[in-house]
């Protein structure tokens, strides 16, 4: 007889049966609320087009690195999950799934994926072996029907608006095509600029000449290369962007002369290029970032601290972002002050700060945003998207940075349907938060339910400019 599959009504809540009971009342003011999806990685086609997802393998699995990076630890060949592999069969990649599903114990996949078996597709077995063929046939024969429609799922959990993440070179027709349809759910871009800011991107040259041929700049001129960034922010804009993106490995900063960057960006245009201007480069064009965002109000987000493409034999055959990036040791109070130093005083600008680097918490970042008028901080992030990361995060932070120089909850995922899940989970984890400082006595619950709808809604909402 298979496992039953339940979501338990006081799941993540503290286990004080008085901190669990204020919990209960903070959530039930939150839970409904609508989501503000700020910064993350869907695919805007879905929307675009509002064609059916083709089965349970393709929305589930493909997009979803936190799966098979798990599954690829174990073993599993990525080949036979369907990635970058045309002919495999999506049923038998999802019987590879399902018999290791037990390896999701404990961890936040665990949790968002049974609350999409259970809530999205009303399953009540838990995933297994016995049980594969009767979840990919239930779940892909769902998914041939209007209701599981990319809209339709938009707005059956109370979506207000999702980002989604694009480079420079990126002709944005998805968004133009969604806002073309006359549908009227929000569906913006932002600003990722890597493949055209680091020198050690793969295809940096081509990325210029293409930057070039869009913008009519001659990208390999330091003020045309400028302009061009000025003129694709513009159009990111236009198509409803409200923010920027940076991935860089560090968060070094720098302030050089015009004559200095000038020398610096030819001698990155040379090859190979010298890692340490590689680096000084990137530096430098977070500082320039800032600037142009002070002339056009978008807002700027900074996330260091990750080694990219780690494995180097997953990257060749398989590209980026398939589970082999690792968190570095990250430092900002150094490295951001050449940045802070030139805009950090200016209020109406908004850099908002994320670390896979949990030992900076309550050293680095909390001063910082605890005293910086540009600086915000972003919530625990990818490895730290956790329970448990996201107690660490509020402990750490809250004494010095306080709750209002904090963004809220973003996902950042490419997993649609993970979305509402993960939301969840933060919604829960800050009303036990808040519900423990409750029954300590160090703030009324009034206020506490004012914070819940804070840190849910309104805070993402106005430091993104939604």
């Amino acid at each position: 007889m298979p496992s039953a599959l339940t979501l338990h009504a006081d799941r993540l809540f503290p286990t004080d049966p008085n901190v669990r009971a204020i919990s209960r009342r903070l959530y039930d003011g939150v839970a409904h609320m609508p989501i503000i999806s700020p910064h993350g990685h869907t695919d805007p086609r879905w929307w675009a087009t509002d064609d059916v997802f083709g089965n349970a393998t393709e929305l589930l699995l493909h997009p979803d690195h936190y799966v098979f990076r798990m599954l690829y630890s174990q073993g599993v060949p990525l080949e036979a999950l369907g990635i970058r592999n045309p002919d495999a069969d999506p049923r038998e990649s999802w019987r590879l799934f399902a018999e290791r599903y037990h390896l999701f114990r404990g961890t936040p996949t665990r949790m968002w994926l049974d609350w999409v078996f259970s809530v999205t597709f009303g399953i009540d077995m838990l995933l297994s072996a016995e049980t594969s063929d009767h979840y990919y046939d239930h779940i892909t024969a769902a998914l041939g029907t209007d209701a599981f429609r990319p809209r339709a799922l938009f707005e059956r959990y109370n979506i207000e608006v999702i980002a989604t993440t694009e480079s420079p070179l990126d002709d944005l027709r998805h968004h133009k095509a969604i806002r073309d349809s006359g549908w009227t759910g929000r569906v913006i871009t932002a600003y990722r600029p890597d493949p055209v800011v680091d020198p050690e991107f793969e295809g940096f040259h081509d990325n210029l000449a293409v930057m070039a041929q869009l913008t009519d700049e001659d990208c390999f001129n330091w003020q045309g290369y400028l302009n061009a960034h000025r003129k694709r922010r513009a159009f990111f804009a236009s198509m409803g962007a409200t923010s920027t993106d940076h991935g860089h490995p560090t968060a070094q900063t720098a302030d050089l002369s015009t004559a200095e960057a000038e020398k610096l960006f030819k001698r990155v245009l040379s090859s190979p290029v010298i890692k340490q201007d590689a680096e000084l480069f990137r530096a430098q064009m977070l500082t320039e970032m800032a600037r142009m965002s002070v002339d056009d109000g978008l807002v700027m987000q900074i996330h260091p601290g990750a080694y990219r493409n780690h494995n180097p034999m997953l990257f060749e055959r398989f590209g980026r972002d398939k589970g082999a990036d690792i968190p570095t040791r990250t430092g900002y109070v150094e490295q951001l002050q050449p940045l802070l130093a030139r805009f950090g005083n200016n209020a109406d600008l908004t850099i908002i700060l994320f670390t896979l680097d949990e030992s900076t918490y309550a050293r680095e970042l909390a001063p910082l945003a605890g005293h910086y008028p540009a600086l915000k901080l972003g919530p625990a992030w990818w490895f730290h998207d956790s329970p448990e990361g996201m107690r660490r995060f509020r402990t750490n932070m809250t004494e010095t940075a306080g709750f209002y120089n904090t963004v809220g909850f973003n996902d950042d995922t490419r997993a649609f349907l993970s979305i509402p899940a993960r939301h969840d989970v933060a919604r829960r984890i800050d009303c036990g938060f808040l519900a423990q400082l409750v029954a300590e006595h160090r703030m009324e619950e009034w206020e506490a339910a004012d914070l819940a709808v804070d840190l849910s809604y309104n805070l993402a909402k106005q430091a993104y400019k939604l």
